[in-house]
């Protein structure tokens, strides 16, 4: 019976690997063979059995085999190729700072390549993967930001521009996360003015991520605890008419009908400018 296209690619791949690992026993089985015996295919095609094989410690091992790719045949269309299989290869290990050099000479030197879009969104996806956590340093998620926007407004039609989106999203929340987490700290410590700001900046300029009802909320809260009736019951509107079925404007009514307020916008503030702008619709 005759393999199949890609049962026959396995077995010529295994052939492969097993030719450049010296299988077969004897003295020379431990010791692979100079690797300028073989052609730019072949070296790459080991470089990408490495990658499949799924051990955590492989990816630096086809990185080598595409690093050869290159220098052996620096002018070859593997050569191309292997650079782009060095960055992802780089990633996939977490060297994000190499990985991110490397993306960067594959766009310098193939500018108009298909895959100038993936070293693109490689080279973003090295800043993205590093926001772990909210409290660590903000600088690489204005990076990520910086990066994935790129990818979008410069590859819109790519299969990446859509996923650099998402995650363009996730990173601008992650921002607006990171301001909520100081201000509630004010705010639990009594730093009301403190806290204020801070929630401001997430109603100003992350309006569109998840954090936008709590901050809402929050500064029901603050201003409420500072005496200010007028920018409380603002804020309570504008949260009411946006989320009124968050339980963040659960809470905040609450707070406002326990000293026999409404929640509705009144007096001139920022919070009046954006209500005026939000749900009036009065921008000028």
């Amino acid at each position: 019976m005759a393999l199949g296209r890609s049962a026959a690619l396995r077995v010529g791949s295994l052939v492969l690997v097993c030719t450049l690992a010296a299988c077969g026993g004897g003295a020379s089985a431990n010791k692979e063979p100079p690797l300028e015996n073989f052609t730019a295919e072949e070296i790459y095609k080991r470089g990408e059995y490495e990658l499949e094989v799924g051990n955590p410690r492989r990816p630096s091992e086809a990185l080598r085999y595409f690093q050869e790719v290159e220098r052996l045949y620096p002018y070859s269309e593997y050569a191309k190729r292997a650079l782009i299989m060095q960055v992802f290869a780089q990633h996939k290990a977490k060297k994000y700072e190499e990985a991110r050099v490397s993306a960067q000479r594959y766009l310098d030197t193939y500018p108009g390549s298909e895959d100038a879009a993936y070293a693109k969104y490689l080279l973003a996806l090295s800043y993205y993967d590093q926001i772990d956590e909210v409290g660590r340093d903000q600088g690489l998620t204005f990076q990520a930001l910086q990066a994935l926007r790129e990818v979008i407004e410069q590859y819109p039609e790519s299969d990446y521009a859509r996923s650099a989106a998402m995650k363009f999203d996730l990173a601008f929340d992650h921002l607006a996360a990171k301001e909520m987490e100081i201000g509630r700290y004010y705010l639990k410590k009594g730093h009301y003015t403190a806290a204020i700001n801070r929630f401001r900046v997430v109603v100003e300029q992350y309006q569109t991520t998840t954090q936008t009802p709590e901050a809402l909320e929050r500064l029901v809260e603050a201003y409420l605890a500072l005496g200010l009736v007028d920018q409380a019951q603002t804020a309570g509107a504008i949260l009411g008419h946006n989320f009124q079925s968050s339980p963040f404007y659960d809470d905040a009514y609450r707070r406002l009908k326990k000293q026999g307020l409404e929640p509705e916008a009144k007096g001139e503030s920022w919070l009046s400018t954006i209500y005026r702008q939000v749900i009036k619709g009065e921008w000028l």
